[in-house]
């Protein structure tokens, strides 16, 4: 029986921004069910649950349309500007250099173009001004640092990165020291998973892509050495016992998490207590006092939610609170800080320190020759639990969880357990929290990674208690959004990568085009009717790899260890049982050495799926052969690796994120192998 659809409901629906029918893998057409977008507008705060109030929401959201113009306004640089609102003639704009323009207007005629890159004021008859944020055409890029230049690098996970003296956890100085290593060979960049702020409540909650807080950064990754110096750190150590303990968790091929967090808080709080005595409380306190209150917020709440959560373990969300400690505004809130001065002072240090251990790591890598440095990575979004929420309530969706409808490989969606901005908020209240969240990320990097980019245009979104499939997408201002990453970009001289794999939105690669934002270009994904592309074909405006964190590396590929590890969690396709699947690799074997020899990169006979050397050192000739503007290969492809960094859709049941390379960060790259990979990629993409 077809379900009668509620065509007030719908229309209200569209309005405020979700799309009531979504595609599938397969091209097949889905209709979204009445009660998914009653669900998903109760948590927009949009009233819907009767036909009066739906009548009544839809006019409101009418009214708003037609209504003054929004707090922000975006632009390009040599581009008329519509009109923003009915009726207006008259403006002024005053530039961020104090230039002023003015004047009158006839009806249906536009502003006029604004030749300046920046945040300058609007101002429409006598009403309050706008913010007018004009943008260049597209963000800094590869070529506007090296021209005409190939350029390359080595993306990591920053705990697996091994050195002496780390204590069982990779940190910035691990990522110091691969920039050492790999700057003479030619190298660009070193591309970092997320430094997003976890949680200091739960040390297992161990992924960079669920973070607390996407402002802050996760201060378990700081090396204290790059800021109180080798000496200080070495006697802290001896003082307080812990050397030992460093040692033992050095030698784990797998990071502790609990201990490693337990004993590196130990060295920190240790330093912490030496301030004054280092000569650093000084330097300390004047950044905290010119931080931006977010910090601050923080601070509290990593204190509210260590406290709460000792008290009780249900106080685990913020939202389960006391009500007096969910607003980060409130006395309590205030009184809890003052009664807890000194914790909360030592979680302003930690980020104190991580935030210079990153300066350091930065100045470091260019010092060495990178032209790039670091290319830090945004996550898509933040645990509706956490600091960021918290803090930044009246801008999340809260009660909604984003993720992906069902595909072929998750045949009942996914929901990622995480929230983000409010497209309707984010508009009300200027793109305020979406440029606080860029300026956060490009902050002492060069480059920039998007998780999931195609949030920039929609998210599928779930309502808490509802099924991955019982879900829809709702569109975002991505005009709006594309235009401030490219302002930001400039002013921030970061180069910006979307990632754009999986289920598409129509025209999203012209879009990332078009504002100079470098897709990413997958070896395994980059295939013709079934047959590997042939590099030269690959795009330019793209980043040329041959996997990522949660693919197989090149050996784990060619020997099927991925497969060891799905058959092992019942993760292979469904329909699909063991030996059809590795019967399927043996067939993509051959393909993919086919295609290795026909571009150059391989020659002779297919090596055995037991020798993977020779396929890792064709798959970097491969991306090498490219004529994307930036290659990135995986630290682990350059030491020939099997295991993967991560396993979508395992927790405990597989390692994820705490795998360690098998020796220091500078031992294992001068080994031959390695070191002749690297030597290759330098003469292929060398300046």
């Amino acid at each position: 029986m077809t379900e009668t659809k509620d065509e007030t409901l719908r229309e209200l629906a569209t309005l405020a921004g979700l799309e009531t029918q979504w595609t599938d893998y397969r091209g097949r057409a889905h209709e979204v069910c009445d009660a998914a977008l009653l669900r998903i507008l109760s948590a927009l705060e949009i009233d819907c649950d009767t036909a009066a109030q739906r009548r009544a929401s839809l006019a409101q959201l009418r009214d708003e349309a037609r209504t003054g113009p929004p707090a922000l306004l975006t632009a390009e640089v040599g581009q008329p500007i519509p009109w923003p609102q009915h009726g207006s003639r008259r403006y002024r704009i005053e530039t961020e250099s104090g230039e002023r323009l003015e004047g009158h207007c006839d009806a249906d005629e536009p502003l006029p173009a604004v030749m300046t890159p920046g945040y300058h004021r609007l101002w429409l008859d006598d009403r309050e001004p706008l913010v007018l944020a004009v943008a260049p055409p597209r963000c800094f890029g590869p070529d506007d640092l090296l021209p005409n230049h190939r350029g390359w690098g080595i993306g990591a996970q920053i705990p697996s990165l091994r050195r002496r003296g780390d204590g069982g956890l990779g940190d910035l100085g691990g990522v110091e020291a691969l920039a050492r290593a790999t700057a003479p060979h030619g190298c660009d960049a070193i591309a970092i998973s997320p430094m997003h702020a976890l949680f200091a409540a739960w040390p297992e909650h161990f992924s960079p892509y669920a973070p607390s807080s996407r402002l802050m950064r996760n201060p378990l990754l700081a090396c204290a050495a790059q800021v109180f110096g080798d000496e200080p750190v070495n006697r802290a150590l001896a003082d307080t016992g812990l050397a030992a303990e460093f040692a033992a968790l050095e030698a784990a091929p797998i990071v502790d998490v609990r201990c490693a967090t337990a004993v590196r808080q130990r060295l920190f709080r240790a330093l912490h207590r030496r301030l004054g005595s280092s000569g650093h409380r000084r330097p300390f306190e004047r950044w905290c006092a010119a931080a931006d209150p977010v910090l601050h917020e923080h601070a509290r709440f990593e204190l509210l939610h260590v406290g709460l959560q000792g008290r009780d373990a249900a106080f685990t969300h913020w939202r389960r609170w006391p009500a007096e400690y969910r607003d980060p505004q409130s006395d309590a809130v205030s009184a809890f800080a003052a009664q807890h001065a000194d914790e909360l002072e030592y979680h302003l240090f930690e980020q104190w320190l991580v935030e210079h251990s990153l300066s350091v790591t930065q100045a470091s890598a260019l010092g060495a020759g990178l032209s790039i440095g670091l290319i830090g990575d945004l996550a898509v979004g933040t645990d509706g639990g956490g600091s960021h929420a918290w803090s930044r309530q009246q801008e999340m969706l809260i009660g909604l969880g984003i993720g992906a409808p069902p595909d072929e490989l998750n045949v009942k969606g996914q929901n990622w357990g995480l929230t983000a901005f409010s497209p309707r908020a984010l508009q009300q209240h200027g793109f305020r929290a979406f440029i606080e969240l860029l300026r956060a990320s490009m902050r002492h990097v060069g480059g920039v990674r998007i998780d999931h980019a195609f949030g920039l245009q929609r998210l599928w979104l779930v309502p808490e208690g509802s099924a991955s499939s019982e879900g829809a997408y709702l569109r975002y201002p991505c005009t709006d959004l594309m235009r401030l990453i490219a302002l930001e970009s400039w002013r921030h001289r970061c180069i910006v990568v979307g990632e754009d794999l999986g289920t598409m939105p129509p025209g999203f690669h012209d879009t990332l085009r078009r504002h100079g934002v470098l897709g990413m270009n997958v070896m395994w994904f980059e295939r013709d009717h079934g047959l590997y592309k042939d590099p030269v074909r690959w795009r330019r405006e793209a980043v040329a790899m041959t996997t990522t964190h949660d693919l197989p590396t090149v050996a784990g590929w060619w020997s099927g260890r991925d497969l060891d590890w799905r058959t092992q969690l019942d993760l292979l396709e469904p329909g699909t049982d063991e030996p059809q699947a590795r019967a399927e690799r043996d067939r993509q074997r051959s393909a993919l050495w086919d295609a290795f020899r026909h571009a150059g990169a391989a020659e002779g006979p297919q090596p055995p799926d037991d020798e993977p050397d020779a396929a890792v050192d064709a798959a970097l000739r491969f991306v090498a052969a490219t004529p994307c503007a930036l290659t990135l290969v995986p630290v682990e492809d350059i030491l020939g690796d099997r295991e993967q960094p991560n396993i979508p859709g395992t927790t405990d049941e597989h390692p994820n994120w705490r795998r360690r390379i098998g020796a220091d960060v500078e031992t294992a790259l001068s080994e031959e192998r390695p070191r002749r990979r690297l030597e290759g990629l330098g003469r292929m993409r060398g300046k």
